[in-house]
């Protein structure tokens, strides 16, 4: 059976994503991106093969993603965030046409027809105030750490805004809060819906219509995709547990499947290293 790897080298994260030819995920792996992107894509794509029993040699494919993409030496392809959320995306959730990525630096709104084509998109503006580092930055500055958010939301008794539109500005109203005494849940409550009203705000500006699909790291805190789907008047999906934040190296996987028939059907040798899809 033929298996290709997805890479989806983030801003804050790094993904990846080993595929088998009959669309089962065989191993995933996932950790910090710091600063060396291409020892942390190689460290992250072994942790993937470790997880799928595989070698290296067992893999046909590879295509990489994300910010970093351009550092995946090992790639045999490189393809664009919006390509690969598109395609990870209606995997998962065939009806999906409009698509929520909220990460940690970026936070992008993108609608899609059947055959994962991008028909429209939109970014955040340039301030960490539309991304989840905000988020993060306000739980640190209370003395929280990341994987606290969630937990500390379910203790919330009310919310408080944060209207800032650059992080400086949001960062001194959370300040001002806490001088008052207002209790850190109902801060953390404020900041995430500050973010949804923004993420909402750029889903209308790609003209959003359902199905709605959800994904990025934020998307972990169950309370972000309650409130978008309270605002929207709709359902929304969500992929489970920490397949949020895969749903891009998935979709390199997958694309890689396609360029191998491809590549197949013509009687082609592999597309040299870091071409464009």
């Amino acid at each position: 059976m033929t298996n290709t790897a997805g890479i989806d080298v983030g801003s804050t994260y790094t993904k990846a994503v080993i595929l088998a030819q009959d669309g089962t995920i065989l191993g995933r792996a996932m950790g910090p991106t710091g600063f060396q992107l291409r020892q942390v894509a190689r460290t992250i794509y072994d942790l993937a093969l470790e997880d799928a029993g595989l070698d290296e040699t067992d893999i046909a494919y590879v295509i990489a993603t994300g910010a970093g993409r351009h550092q995946v030496d090992f790639k045999d392809l490189h393809v664009t965030d919006l390509t690969a959320c598109a395609r990870g995306s209606i995997f998962l959730f065939p009806g999906t046409r409009t698509i929520l990525d909220v990460g940690g630096q970026t936070m992008k709104a993108s609608r899609v027809d059947e055959s994962a084509k991008v028909i429209s998109f939109r970014l955040n503006d340039k301030c960490a105030a539309g991304t989840g580092a905000f988020l993060e930055k306000t739980a640190r500055y209370m003395g929280y750490e990341t994987t606290e958010i969630g937990a500390l939301m379910t203790t919330s008794k009310g919310s408080v805004p944060i209207s800032g539109v650059c992080a400086v500005f949001a960062e001194s109203e959370v300040i001002n809060h806490l001088s008052l005494g207002t209790a850190p849940a109902d801060i953390m409550q404020g900041a995430i819906e500050s973010l949804t009203n923004r993420s909402v705000q750029l889903m209308k500006r790609v003209r959003a219509e359902p199905e709605f699909t959800l994904i990025g790291g934020i998307l972990r805190f169950e309370t972000m995709s309650r409130l978008v789907s309270d605002i929207l008047d709709s359902e929304v999906n969500v992929p489970d547990a920490d397949m949020v934040q895969h749903v891009q190296a998935l979709g390199c996987a997958l694309l890689g499947h396609r360029r191998l028939e491809k590549i197949g059907a013509r009687g082609d040798v592999p597309a040299t290293a870091g071409m464009q899809a």
